[in-house]
């Protein structure tokens, strides 16, 4: 996906690769897991945060299309390193304690983990917050996720195929 695509042509382009009754079912699957109580996955850009699919059981209040500052995101450092992030409790955590968008955003657990495309194009991530503390942070949940975000990008990738054979 192209980053240099207009903010609201790829606000729509988001929405609409991610409108997949099969991302939906993992983002059930993603809370009926961790019993978090939202889930989401993310197109992340050095400058957006783009809603693509979300679950909000805790009425966060974001829908699809819809945009979280960027600087706001922990999915801005995981568009950077391309690492994963969870953390049962960021009151407990050293690190992410002293984070501002934990705060912020009034959770406690978090899990988000990077998306890509099938030919290894970084798409954003699929992430789950909540305000309660959960134990997510073991092994089994971490491999869960893992395989969740591969099938999220080869979904990703056959619905950008889908709108560029569309297009032509």
């Amino acid at each position: 996906m192209r980053n240099d695509i207009p903010a609201p042509a790829l606000n729509d382009r988001v929405v609409f690769v991610g409108d997949d009754d099969r991302l939906r079912a993992i983002l059930e699957e993603v809370c009926a897991a961790t019993g978090m109580g939202f889930a989401a996955i993310a197109r992340v850009t050095d400058r957006q945060w783009i809603a693509c699919q979300v679950l909000d059981q805790i009425e966060f209040g974001l829908e699809p299309g819809e945009e979280l500052k960027i600087r706001e995101t922990i999915c801005d450092e995981i568009r950077e390193s391309g690492e994963a992030v969870v953390f049962d409790d960021a009151s407990d955590d050293i690190k992410w304690s002293r984070h501002p968008v934990p705060v912020i955003y009034g959770f406690k657990s978090y899990c988000s983990f990077p998306v890509y495309l099938d030919d290894g194009t970084f798409f954003g991530t699929l992430c789950a917050i909540d305000p309660q503390r959960r134990r997510i942070n073991d092994e089994a949940i971490v491999e869960l996720f893992t395989e969740l975000a591969r099938k999220v990008g080869h979904i990703l990738t056959e619905r950008e195929q889908a709108l560029a054979a569309k297009a032509t």
